[in-house]
């Protein structure tokens, strides 16, 4: 899979733009500020219908502007397909497949992958558990594309529920009571997407592991591929019945009446345990929302090894080691779904030493497409040597 042609109207710096691009290794270099990270931010858009830098879309839309569109000609197995995603902040956001309407934006998402490295990516390892459990919901759509929906659903949910308890919290007699009896089925609502999304969750950490493991031992000096290990830790005790994180995540069908999935009743269990102190606090304790992807750094995988946690043990070497090996991973789970991602390399080569970028090049270099982007030309080492534009007071031009 690659980006043929990436086409640009009103998407932050650029007012129009047209650029061909081509597979192999493609540098884009310029001073910071001149907009080079804001092309491949635009590829990475059309995969995930999200930036990697920004929460909302706003920003994204040139200053005086009223939307932005980003077009993007996308090649795989030898067929041609035209992209193409309008931003409209403030109203609903529009999409297309080679001209025509989709009846929704995220049916874009999955028919362009991309795993993109950034300097941001030491959040993965040091930032909140939010950043971690984005890092897996990011991976889980881009391979099963409907659990957007699953995703949007949940967080929907999530959101009526937190106002309902509030609700109920400062409610008293009567009204008190009608808010705990509509309680109980955004409570049902709440265990029925979260037990997919966790199962999902759970699924995808299980396939992953091995990945880190190699990854990490390719990346960090002297290191073996038992040195680095993840673990989700769910706010709930999950129920221990083989195969029913992949069940469920794979088959979202209510079950026979009077019967619940193991995932969706444990989490119904949880939230009428947590009943008063939700009610106190006025949020939602119990849920996916609340879960930790643990990273951990040790000496092999036996029960008796010493394992610590990356986040406050990590030296800085080690943290960025174990972000890039995250990435390399993701990378590697998509190629084994079939599908060759394009890979994003947003001006990281700048925080490693050569060594770590010449490690990094030589891993990545036999992707189908890498897209660089690099303040200076000689921090792009030499296995990555392909196309390369030079970016400069908005203007994109081919380094012949």
């Amino acid at each position: 899979m690659h980006v043929a042609h990436l086409s640009l109207h009103d998407f932050r710096s650029y007012a129009d733009l047209d650029v061909a691009l081509e597979p192999g290794a493609t540098a884009f270099i310029g001073r910071n500020g001149q907009g080079k990270t804001n092309l491949v931010e635009a590829i990475d858009y059309l995969s995930r219908l999200s930036s990697h830098r920004v929460a909302t879309d706003t920003p994204l839309v040139r200053a005086g502007a009223d939307q932005a569109i980003v077009r993007a000609s996308v090649v795989k197995e030898g067929r041609t397909a035209l992209l193409e995603v309008e931003l409209n902040p403030g109203r609903a956001n529009r999409a297309r497949i080679n001209r025509s309407p989709l009846p929704r934006p995220r049916e874009l998402i999955g028919l362009v992958r991309t795993v993109v490295f950034a300097p941001d990516d030491l959040t993965l390892v040091k930032g909140d558990p939010s950043d971690r459990r984005k890092l897996l919901d990011d991976l889980l759509v881009l391979r099963t594309p409907r659990l957007a929906g699953v995703r949007s659903d949940y967080d929907r949910v999530l959101k009526q529920r937190n106002s309902l308890l509030k609700t109920a919290g400062l409610a008293r007699g009567g009204s008190r009571d009608a808010a705990l009896a509509t309680l109980e089925i955004w409570d049902e609502n709440l265990a029925r997407v979260g037990a997919e999304l966790l199962g999902a969750r759970l699924a995808l950490v299980e396939e992953l592991r091995p990945y880190l493991g190699k990854a990490y031992e390719a990346v960090a000096r002297g290191a073996s591929r038992d040195d680095a290990d993840l673990e989700y830790r769910a706010s709930i005790e999950v129920p221990s019945v083989t195969g029913d994180a992949v069940v469920e995540a794979e088959a979202p069908e209510r079950p026979d009446e009077g019967s619940r999935p193991p995932l969706e009743q444990a989490l119904l269990d949880a939230i009428a345990a947590r009943r008063k102190d939700e009610l106190d606090r006025g949020i939602s304790l119990v849920g996916p929302h609340r879960d930790e992807l643990l990273l951990t750094l040790g000496t092999g995988p036996d029960p008796g090894d010493l394992r610590l946690p990356v986040k406050g043990y990590a030296s800085h070497g080690e943290s960025w080691s174990f972000a890039l090996a995250l990435r390399l991973a993701s990378y590697d789970l998509l190629r084994a779904d079939g599908d060759d991602p394009i890979l994003v390399l947003d001006d990281v080569f700048a925080e490693l030493d050569t060594e770590r970028r010449s490690q990094l090049a030589q891993l990545v270099a036999g992707a189908e497409q890498v897209l660089v982007t690099a303040a200076v030309a000689a921090d792009v080492p030499e296995a990555l040597r392909g196309t390369r534009f030079r970016v400069a007071d908005g203007q994109v031009t081919r380094d012949d």
